[in-house]
């Protein structure tokens, strides 16, 4: 029984590689778990394999966890597609989506063809890894992650994060005064705690209207 070795990467970081040993009788799921055993994402994604061209044009598809469309359509399932099935080229490539919901695009490319198994070893086995997976935001969690790369916090980060400029007041006037500087608050609250009573009140401690006018500079 031959063994496949694939090297798979990401398409947008193409530094991120893994090579997987697999055995040819072994299904494309057995190849998209190998995968996710290397990456630590979750397996159990809406993903799919195509038959490639050398320019990576996507052809026949291979699906895992397939939507109604797809399956009414009658397309190939990862479970029920042999490997050995699809390898028409000693360099055969296939171009592979994982999770379609969010999805991460790679390159899938046959680089060995060894002929006997290695009776020590697990197949699919990972042969080699280089870079780190990039990692994944749900949808669902998307605050929760967002929060979590900074301290949280209820104050301004979420201004700081969005690189706000305070001296923009169109944006101050959408917050409806939210964006009040900090500083000039503080300041605000200083002046307030010196002063007991209104400039204004009618307390006899207070300046009267008739102090003003008398002022001929004011």
């Amino acid at each position: 029984m031959a063994i496949y070795r694939f090297r798979i990467s990401f398409e947008d970081f193409d530094e991120v590689v893994r090579e997987i040993d697999i055995k040819s009788n072994q299904t494309f799921e057995d190849l998209h778990r190998a995968v996710h055993r290397s990456t630590g994402y979750v397996a159990e994604k809406s993903s799919s394999f195509f038959v490639s061209t050398d320019n990576w044009i996507k052809g026949d598809e291979i699906a895992f966890l397939p939507n109604q469309r797809k399956i009414d359509r009658g397309v190939t399932l990862m479970e029920k597609a042999k490997l050995s099935s699809f390898i028409e080229d000693p360099h055969q490539k296939f171009y592979y989506i994982y999770n379609f919901d969010r999805p991460f695009d790679f390159h899938v490319e046959l680089v060995k063809i060894i002929l006997e198994t290695d009776p020590n070893l697990e197949y699919p086995v990972l042969i080699k890894s280089t870079g780190e997976a990039p990692k994944i935001i749900e949808k669902d969690n998307f605050g929760a992650v967002a929060v979590a790369a900074t301290p949280a916090s209820t104050d301004f980060d979420f201004l700081n994060e969005m690189d706000f400029v305070p001296e923009d007041t169109e944006e101050l006037e959408a917050m409806g005064g939210r964006g009040i500087n900090a500083e000039e608050k503080a300041d605000d609250d200083t002046e307030d705690e010196g002063d007991d009573s209104d400039d204004f009140s009618d307390d006899d401690n207070g300046y009267d209207e008739e102090d003003f006018d008398s002022k001929d500079d004011y």
